[in-house]
C-alpha cells in the first residue's frame, strides 16, 4: 500500500478563505458586490462545541424587494441544498437540523448575520449568505471552524477492522465524529504523527506523518499520506475521530481495579467511566495531566500527558494521550478515569 501513497501538502490558506460573488447570470464571472459587504476580515469564525457563534453578513444597501437565504454547503451531499434559514425584511423561516438553533443577529438595520446557538460537532463547515433580489443575487461565504482535537481510534479487535460506517459509529460512541480532511490537516500542523491509516468524514483514507521512518512514510517528505476514496462497505481501516469541549469533567480514581470494578468506582463518585473523546477533550482544553493508566468505557487503558517528563510519557517527548491498548478486563488492574 505504501507505494501507492500520495503526499498531500497544502498551505494553511486552503482552509481559511472567503468568496464574494455578485451575478445576474450564474454562468458569468465574479463581479463586484453591490449590496453585501465582503467578509474577508471575518471569513473564518472559530468556536467550541456548546458555544454560540455569529456568522457575519452585512448589507451596505437594501434592494426594494429582497430575501436573505443562509445555506450550509455540503460538498458530499447529493440532492437538495441544506438550507438553514430564509428571511426578508419582516420575518424569517428556519429549516432543517440547524434551523431550530438559528436566528438572525439584527444588531442593526443592515445586519443579516446568522447566529447559531449551542454548537455541535457537525456544525463546522462552510456557510453561504445569499441576497436574492428579483432575478439577481449575490453572496458571501464564511467558514465556521469548531475548535477541537483529532485522535486516532482502532477497534478493540485490532488494527484495520473498521468499515467506513463502523468507523462512524466507533467515533460516535466515543463522543466524536469522523474528522474532516481540514481537521486532520490542522492536527498534523500541530504535531499529530501516526502510522496507521484511518477513515475520514468524506470516505477517504489518510494518515499524517511528521517524521518519516522505515515502514512509516519511508523516504517521502513529511505530509498527509492518502489512499484516496475507498469502498465504504468492503475496505477496513482505523478511524480519525474529532471531538471538542465537553460540558462535564474527567477525574481519576486510583485502583487497582478490574474493568468492572472501575465502572463501579465511577458510579460511587456519581459518574461513569469516561469515553476516549472525554479524555482527549480534558487533555486538550483543560490541560489534564496524569501519569497513571486508567480504564475507559470502551475497555481501553490510557493516560493523558501535557508535560512529558521522566517516567511519565513512555519515552515519547511530545504531549498526548498514551494508550496501553485493550488489556484483559479481569486479569489486568488499573485505576479509573471517570466522567460526570
Amino acid at each position: 500500500m505504501m507505494n501507492f501513497a500520495v503526499v498531500l501538502l497544502f498551505t494553511a490558506s486552503c482552509f481559511a478563505w472567503s468568496s464574494a460573488i455578485y451575478s445576474s447570470n450564474r454562468d458569468a464571472g465574479p463581479k463586484k458586490l453591490k449590496y453585501l459587504l465582503e467578509t474577508l476580515l471575518h471569513a473564518d469564525v472559530v468556536a467550541r462545541r456548546g458555544e454560540n457563534a455569529t456568522l457575519p453578513c452585512i448589507l451596505r444597501a437594501k434592494p426594494s424587494q429582497y430575501k436573505v437565504k443562509w445555506t450550509k454547503l455540503e460538498p458530499q451531499r447529493v440532492g437538495r441544498e441544506d438550507v438553514v434559514m430564509v428571511s426578508n425584511a419582516h420575518a424569517f423561516k428556519p429549516y432543517g437540523r440547524l434551523g431550530g438553533r438559528a436566528s438572525l443577529s439584527k444588531a442593526h438595520d443592515m445586519d443579516a448575520s446568522l447566529q447559531l446557538r449551542g454548537l455541535e460537532l457537525e456544525d463546522g463547515g462552510t456557510y453561504r449568505c445569499e441576497l436574492v433580489y428579483g432575478i439577481e443575487d449575490e453572496s458571501v461565504v464564511i467558514t465556521l471552524r469548531i475548535e477541537g482535537v483529532v485522535f486516532p481510534y482502532q477497534s478493540g479487535s485490532g488494527r484495520y477492522r473498521l468499515t467506513f460506517h463502523e468507523a462512524e459509529e466507533a467515533c460516535a460512541q466515543q463522543d466524536a465524529t469522523l474528522a474532516s480532511f481540514g481537521q486532520l490537516y490542522r492536527a498534523w500542523t500541530e504535531g499529530l504523527d501516526w502510522c496507521n491509516a484511518g477513515w475520514l468524514h468524506d470516505g477517504t483514507v489518510h494518515y499524517p506523518i511528521i517524521r518519516p521512518r522505515p515502514a512509516c512514510g519511508g523516504d517521502l517528505l513529511p505530509g498527509i499520506r492518502s489512499y484516496g476514496p475507498k469502498d465504504k462497505t468492503q475496505d477496513r481501516f482505523d478511524a480519525f475521530c474529532f471531538t471538542s469541549l465537553t460540558s462535564g469533567s474527567v477525574s481519576y480514581v486510583p485502583g487497582p481495579f478490574s474493568f468492572r470494578q472501575a465502572g463501579l468506582a465511577c458510579q460511587r463518585q456519581g459518574g461513569e467511566l469516561a469515553l476516549v473523546g472525554h479524555l482527549y477533550s480534558a487533555w486538550r482544553f483543560r490541560d489534564y495531566d496524569r501519569c497513571d493508566g486508567g480504564w475507559l468505557r470502551d475497555g481501553s487503558v490510557r493516560f493523558p500527558v501535557r508535560s512529558p517528563r521522566e517516567h511519565c510519557g513512555g519515552g515519547v517527548p511530545e504531549a498526548g494521550v498514551r494508550s496501553f491498548g485493550f488489556p484483559d478486563q479481569m486479569e489486568h488492574l488499573y485505576g479509573a478515569y471517570c466522567y460526570k
